[in-house]
């Protein structure tokens, strides 16, 4: 049987008095991919965000590989090491070097050697063929580039859980598919266990083994990832997916 990774029960977010997420449950099985899928405002960002600590809960729990997280800064920090995530803004330091941007956290967090660190680093560039940039700048590189070096960058710390914040949604629909092919190939390759928000549908069928689908903050319906293109479970997920192109 496949090692939990992720629990979350009775997850309750709230900004002043009103609720952003309410009583979120479900769980997340180790080399498992999970897509949040929702109309706009649903609450998917905000649930993704608090699962890595950068948005604080009321009540409720998070498990991470069996052990509830206390939600201090510090521990929060200190497991932000084993739970990568990439946002859609990319988030690189514009005065370091793409791999100056690498090996950033993992010399200066985990304490790793560096040249260690290179090593894996440049295999990676390698990987997402980007090796000829090491040297570059953020400001020189294309969105969709700079999306796969901060994907690059999430990797260096060796994560057990990655997070995927909407990471093509800033991207010109060309360059798309170069970092959804590197996101695949992670969960084929690799078996990264992923949570994933997206509003690309065709990628979403074919990398998920289970859809959470949002709606003002609640899950309505949690369904393999298969079943939940070809029969979703509620009238408001068919709406949803009737509206979506692909």
């Amino acid at each position: 049987m496949a090692e939990e990774i992720l629990k979350v029960e009775h997850l309750n977010k709230f900004y002043g008095d009103w609720q952003a997420l309410h009583d979120i449950n479900f769980e997340l099985k180790k080399g498992e991919v999970v897509t949040l899928l929702g109309p706009s405002g649903s609450g998917k960002s905000t649930l993704i965000r608090t699962l890595n600590g950068l948005e604080p809960f009321r009540d409720g729990s998070i498990y991470f590989k069996g052990n509830k997280v206390n939600p201090s800064p510090k521990k929060w920090q200190e497991l932000r090491q084993k739970i990568g995530m990439v946002f859609q803004s990319y988030d690189l330091f514009p005065n370091l070097t793409v791999l100056d941007n690498i090996l950033l956290a993992p010399t200066k967090v985990q304490k790793r050697d560096r040249e260690e660190v290179k090593k894996e680093a440049m295999a990676l560039l390698e990987r997402v063929d980007l090796a000829d940039q090491a040297n570059s700048y953020p400001r020189q590189l294309s969105g969709g580039q700079k999306q796969r070096i901060a994907i690059v960058r999430a990797l260096a710390m060796h994560p057990e859980l990655m997070l995927f914040d909407e990471v093509t949604a800033s991207l010109d629909p060309e360059m798309v598919r170069g970092v959804l092919e590197i996101i695949k190939e992670l969960s084929d390759r690799d078996h990264m266990t992923m949570i994933i928000v997206t509003h690309e549908m065709n990628f979403a069928a074919q990398i998920a083994d289970q859809v959470l689908f949002l709606e003002d903050g609640r899950i309505l319906e949690e369904t393999p990832g298969k079943q939940f293109f070809e029969h979703p479970q509620t009238a408001r997920a068919e709406e949803f997916l009737s509206s979506m192109e692909f």
